[in-house]
């Protein structure tokens, strides 16, 4: 039996839906990624260039965010389109910066809304390979921070 865009697709909702929840130690996200993955945004988390670094980079997002008080929080997909094996999900990401990141300023208790597409490529059922774009001047912003300087 072939994996089909829609069993994909589903991978990808319940990825997000277990991020939603990944608090706590919980790491049921991680079920869905290959050991393997890479993720090619780089910008913020900063992690290695190399296979499964990712999974540290989301570690450390899901410590620096956590949901707001609204009821609408968290990593909301807005939109999945498919074709073979790749899945773009266009999203709102809703948090609060409460924790520590170590290429972010310190909590500033700030929330933000932002934008964001998240391009996933599966193999086997599983997050291969990950590419982002997002609206990081307007979380910039909204969160009161200073625009980065690159190393």
């Amino acid at each position: 039996m072939s994996i089909t865009v829609t069993d994909n697709k589903a991978t990808i909702t319940a990825f997000i839906e277990a991020l939603n929840h990944g608090v706590d130690g919980d790491e049921g996200w991680v079920r869905f990624l290959s050991p393997q993955v890479i993720d090619h945004n780089k910008i913020i988390f900063g992690e290695e260039d190399e296979p499964g670094a990712a999974i540290e980079g989301f570690r450390q997002q899901l410590a620096a965010f956590s949901r707001t008080e609204a009821e609408h929080s968290g990593i909301l997909v807005q939109e999945l389109i498919g074709e073979d094996d790749r899945i773009v999900a266009r999203l709102r990401v809703v948090g609060s910066h409460t924790g520590c990141h170590v290429r972010m300023p310190e909590p500033t208790g700030r929330s933000c809304d932002v934008e964001q597409i998240w391009i996933f490529t599966l193999a086997e059922g599983r997050i291969a390979e990950i590419r982002a774009v997002s609206d990081r001047l307007g979380m910039f912003l909204q969160l009161g921070w200073d625009w980065p300087t690159v190393d």
